[in-house]
């Protein structure tokens, strides 16, 4: 429809040019939303596949046993780690035992830990599961050329380290607080605070995530996992076999079954 030069004074006139473009900004913001909703479901789910030939990988087995290879004299090892790299949390001889894979850029991983982090925490102060928690790291590329996810992962095994009994509530504030994609990720300062919070007040917790203490660990950590044949974060296992059914891990409390199954 075309203007005249009067319409431009006139009230209705910019009323309805008004109402137009706010029309045109929904629209925008809408498919902006969309846009990044898809964004953050392929990054948190399309996982670097190491042989895109096979339709069936070791991730569908019933066992998961990765095997870090690395050499002390590149890096090193956090103490009272799996042979798996694992982040061993709970009573060792608990009859449930958890592992779970997460990266801590992954939003998915994210979802996953706000839905099920009270159970969790529940099972290991009740004695009823041990949880081994892989921290990977492949999510690099999604946080701006900052390493967000090798930082991120290096701190959680330097908190693990000094003070296994905090991991749990750390680990849910530094999913809480989870950096949006594609932006900067968190500063070292920011994680030093985060460890901080959680009761983590050594200043060698501070030097030891400043100074990227276990990154070459966390990295052949995260090559053994993957050569697994593991293709997604989060993936879960309870007493070997996969956790596939989306309710289990995408619905509030919904690990309670599968962890009290194990235990029986």
């Amino acid at each position: 429809m075309s203007t005249k030069p009067g319409d431009r004074n006139n009230p209705l006139a910019k009323a309805a040019r008004a109402d137009r473009n706010r029309k045109i900004f929904i629209q925008v913001g809408v498919a902006a939303v969309l846009v990044g909703l898809v964004a953050a479901i392929g990054i948190g789910l399309a996982i670097r596949k190491h042989d895109d030939n096979k339709g069936t990988t070791a991730a569908s087995s019933a066992s998961f046993a990765p095997a870090v290879t690395h050499d002390p004299s590149t890096g090193a090892i956090p103490p009272n780690v799996t042979p798996g790299g694992a982040i061993r949390i709970g009573n060792p001889d608990a009859k449930a035992k958890i592992q779970i894979v997460a990266d801590l850029q992954c939003p998915a991983c994210k979802m996953f830990e706000g839905y099920n982090s009270d159970v969790l925490a529940k099972a290991v102060q009740n004695g009823s599961a041990t949880i081994d928690y892989n921290i990977i790291s492949f999510l690099d590329r999604a946080s701006n050329g900052n390493q967000y996810s090798t930082r991120a992962a290096n701190a959680a095994y330097v908190v693990a380290s000094a003070d296994p009994s905090k991991f749990q509530a750390w680990l849910g504030t530094m999913f809480g607080k989870q950096p949006p994609e594609n932006g900067n990720g968190m500063t070292d300062d920011q994680l030093i605070q985060i460890a901080a919070d959680a009761g983590y007040t050594d200043p060698q917790v501070a030097q030891d995530i400043r100074d990227g203490k276990y990154i070459q660990f966390v990295k052949d950590a995260t090559k053994a996992v993957f050569a697994t044949g593991l293709q997604s974060t989060p993936t879960v296992y309870v007493n070997g076999s996969q956790v596939q059914d989306a309710k289990t891990l995408m619905s509030p409390g919904g690990m309670t079954s599968a962890i009290e199954n194990a235990s029986k």
